[in-house]
């Protein structure tokens, strides 16, 4: 009755709506304020989406780790996407060359691990991998 949770794709589906509020955001700095709204460029708010990103993307890749192909590409690819979503939080005047860089990693990384986890992925990807 339950379907299993897919936590790659749960990890893409939060990048790319990571993605679409960093760049849907700045349409809409103008309007929120008026509403009284002020979510635009608070720490706080940015802090905790990567935080909720890391917890998702973790478990999805931990899994994928411990139970299909036990290899670390994905998992440093995806941290390395974090680590540039918090220097886009560091260094705000770099946001715009920070962020794509962010976001392609990190869903680059949940992608390979996606296509790791698959049956019949694990017996190629070892015998490819020396």
């Amino acid at each position: 009755m339950f379907r299993k949770l897919n936590w790659d794709a749960l990890g893409v589906t939060a990048s790319v709506l990571c993605a679409i509020h960093c760049s849907v955001l700045p349409l809409v700095m103008v309007t929120l304020p008026i509403l009284g709204v002020n979510i635009i460029h608070n720490a706080s708010f940015e802090y905790g989406m990567i935080g909720v990103a890391f917890l998702i993307g973790t478990r999805a890749l931990w899994h994928g780790f411990s139970r299909h192909h036990s290899r670390l590409t994905p998992w440093m690819l995806f941290v390395a996407g974090m680590i540039m979503l918090i220097a886009k939080q560091i260094w705000p005047f770099y946001e715009l060359v920070f962020l794509p860089f962010a976001v392609l990693l990190i869903v680059g990384a949940h992608l390979l691990n996606y296509r790791w986890c698959r049956p019949g992925r694990r017996r190629r990807a070892q015998v490819y991998s020396g």
